[in-house]
């Protein structure tokens, strides 16, 4: 466990300042050189300010290669501030945090098409190593990150610590988490969705957004930059590499594939959705450090993949809103109708379902680790007598689970574990064969994060909840307060730590361990430490 006692004089340290978050004028007079054609690009700083305000980020290690992101931006709310030119940065990649053992480097174009964000993907690194990064431009650096590649395909791993995080309202508390989370032992964060929301201003809240609802493609840009403007989310990014996927809030609330949540008139309105979903997109993979097989095309993206750590972990990513079917009966909380057993009817599409079965049946990894967005085990959220379900989780397509338990029950992967996010609390879950029967087999476990922010300060229960748990012998554990979940996984054992706050409505928020549980190798099911 972290001392976090001390984080203060460690995040005010000169080298924590140089090597994570300040670190940007500390390395002026360092100017690039003009490798590109001079009618298309200018090489020296002709911004109005500092142009890193959004930081730096890193992400989808390989065993000898993973992305490095960052994003000119000196005005970063005002469409970013930058000329209508192309923009020669020059990167650079240590095996020190001082940058003085330089092992790759080069120069890349920031172009206005993509807000003039750059993602490189850095090759020929040595696996399973910690590497230090920058960018630099005209007279001005950018602050340090810090990354770390994935182990060898089949390779020895003893163990990975990861964190779980979702759900990240800016207007309804602080980013406290991160503050914490970058200063924790990890090698990786695992983020699920929500990462920026979409709504208007709200002034009855701790924080602000920047505009009314965002639609445009500028819209979209202007709330990434707001989001990675907050210091606590930028130290985040720059001491982990990060796995990302979208939920819905990244484009509208609830939308399902190529409709809006208030479509009324979805033959008609189609369309302009899509033009906004491919707004959304874009914004969302210029702000992301994702490799460049994922930039969209209009309005579709490809988001998931699969990333391996060594003989110990496969991550499956999913998707679970750009090919879903249309939620039954309504997406709220609601009893059960004939479109909600619909076999047709499907939350991943059956391109992604058939990808994610051929990965899990031929995963050797040791845990398989499914990172998506919405609770995978039913929850029936009506107290005693009669049940209701949530039609935007995997409740509402009842086939497209039954036939992922099915599979999981018959084919038996190895420890599978399934991470979720979205409904801003904590869960720790059995996943069953049959959930209407509490004495079918259990296949599998299911770790859901709460919100960063999302819901305000939370609770370490509720009423509510409570009530219709008994209603649910598979889940065995809920909590309603904030923060994320940290993972270790080790040959024998997967622990999970639930680290909630004190508070968001404040930057004053204090971090504790509410609860820790663990599943055994081979053996399914969840048990408290």
């Amino acid at each position: 466990m972290v001392d976090y006692r001390n984080f203060e004089q460690l995040l005010h340290s000169p080298i924590r300042r140089r090597n994570l978050i300040i670190g940007a004028g500390a390395l002026s007079g360092l100017a690039i050189a003009n490798q590109f054609s001079p009618q298309r690009a200018i090489a020296r700083s002709r911004f109005s300010n500092y142009p890193f305000t959004l930081g730096v980020a890193s992400g989808d290690p390989y065993p000898t290669s993973l992305v490095i992101w960052t994003r000119l931006a000196p005005e970063p709310l005002n469409g970013g501030g930058m000329p209508s030119a192309n923009v020669p940065i020059r990167w650079e990649v240590a095996t020190d945090p001082d940058m003085r053992r330089i092992v790759s480097k080069g120069t890349v174009l920031a172009t206005p098409e993509l807000a003039h964000s750059v993602r490189v993907v850095v090759e020929g690194l040595q696996s399973d190593t910690w590497y230090w990064y920058r960018f630099l431009v005209g007279q001005d650096a950018s602050p340090i990150g810090r990354t770390r590649t994935a182990p060898l395909a089949g390779g020895y791993l003893n163990k990975l610590n990861f964190a779980l995080v979702s759900c990240q309202h800016y207007e309804q508390g602080y980013f406290t988490a991160y503050k914490y989370l970058a200063q924790d032992d990890l090698s990786l964060v695992v983020h699920v969705g929500d990462y920026i929301y979409e709504g208007g201003i709200s002034s009855d809240r701790p924080r602000q957004h920047n505009s009314a609802e965002i639609l445009t493609l500028e819209d979209y840009r202007n709330r990434h930059a707001l989001y990675k403007t907050d210091t606590n989310l930028q130290a985040a990014h720059a001491a982990f590499p990060w796995i990302v996927t979208w939920d819905d809030h990244e484009v509208e609330n609830n939308y399902a594939n190529d409709i809006s949540e208030i479509d009324t008139e979805p033959d008609q309105n189609r369309a302009i959705f899509l033009k906004r979903r491919a707004a959304a997109y874009q914004a969302y993979y210029e702000h992301m450090p994702l490799r460049p097989f994922s930039r969209p095309v209009g309005p579709d993206m490809q988001l998931f993949r699969r990333l391996s750590f060594g003989n110990l972990a496969t991550f499956h990513v999913l998707d679970t809103r750009q090919y879903r079917t249309d939620q039954p009966c309504g997406d709220g909380n609601k009893e059960r109708c004939p479109e909600n057993l619909d076999p047709k009817a499907t939350i991943t599409g059956k391109r992604q379902e058939d990808w994610l079965y051929d990965g899990l049946n031929s995963s050797q990894a040791k845990w398989n680790v499914l990172a998506q967005q919405v609770v995978v085990a039913q929850i029936d959220t009506k107290a005693g007598e009669g049940e209701t379900y949530s039609m935007d989780k995997w409740d509402g397509y009842v086939a497209s689970r039954d036939r992922l338990m099915h599979f999981l029950e018959q084919r038996k992967p190895s420890n599978p574990v399934v991470l979720s996010g979205d409904i801003h609390s904590n869960w720790a879950i059995n996943l069953k064969a049959d959930f209407n029967n509490p004495q079918s087999a259990t296949v599998g476990s299911e770790f859901v994060c709460t919100s960063i922010t999302s819901g305000g300060d939370g609770a370490d229960t509720t009423p509510a909840v409570e009530a219709y748990l008994p209603d649910n012998p598979h889940i065995k554990f809920f909590n309603s307060q904030r923060g994320y979940v940290r993972c270790a996984l080790t040959p024998t054992s997967c622990k999970t730590d639930y680290l909630v706050l004190s508070n968001v409505t404040t930057p004053f928020g204090t971090i504790s361990k509410r609860a820790s549980f663990v599943v055994e190798d081979g053996r399914p099911g969840i048990q408290q430490v």
